[in-house]
């Protein structure tokens, strides 16, 4: 399934501080933008509810996790509240390990090439490249001529519709994107506005690579 969402549409909305009073309206505005992978970052406000409440109120299509997941009790508090993505700040490989044995997909967070092999070694289905602004496009292109092409690596933190074409054409697979797409305190109208403006340039650069 994550293939597929990504082949989609290579963004990931990160909805940190995200309400469950408030996150359907927004998980609406995201997928009608294209977005069709969101998570919602455990120190948010009641994350497992969050969670519930997108997987009900979005089409199957559309793959719902959690952020910020650190520890393997975590993955099973995830799982039950119907996410289908753990995606980490860190690489631990028990928590990677817990998120495939309870079938879903996982996306550690990983700094060097070292710690992206071992992610990969223990069973990580996507590199989450962090923080994006400390390693640069240019470690991107580093990494991209050592790791499979069909692995893919995503940049997070930092990213902006406007460098986002940098990235790609260094060799980024897709993007997790935080606060310059959604913020506590921003309407749903808001947050779709900041989505459109990202997903019209995911398109554009895409649109171009495929001439």
């Amino acid at each position: 399934m994550l293939k597929n969402a990504m082949k989609q549409c290579g963004l990931i909305a990160i909805l940190r501080g995200v309400k469950p009073h408030e996150v359907a309206a927004i998980g609406l505005k995201l997928y009608e933008a294209g977005f069709r992978i969101i998570e919602v970052p455990l120190n948010s406000p009641e994350p497992f509810d969050s969670i519930r409440t997108l997987r009900t109120a979005l089409p199957a299509d559309c793959m719902v996790g959690a952020g910020t997941v650190l520890t393997t009790d975590q993955v099973a508090a995830v799982k039950r509240a119907g996410g289908e993505i753990i995606v980490m700040p860190h690489s631990d490989p028990l928590v990677i390990a817990a998120a495939k044995q309870a079938g879903l997909a996982c996306a550690p967070g990983v700094a060097t090439v070292t710690e992206a092999f071992a992610a990969l070694a223990a069973g990580a289905d996507v590199l989450k490249m962090f923080p994006a602004e400390q390693l640069g496009a240019h470690v991107v292109k580093a990494w991209r001529a050592v790791i499979p092409r069909e692995i893919a690596l995503l940049p997070v933190g930092g990213i902006t519709p406007e460098n986002l074409a940098t990235f790609i054409d260094a060799g980024a697979s897709g993007f997790g994107l935080g606060s310059a797409l959604y913020k506590p305190g921003l309407s749903a109208e808001q947050v779709g506005q900041h989505a459109n403006k990202f997903v019209a340039a995911w398109c554009a650069v895409q649109e171009q690579n495929n001439r």
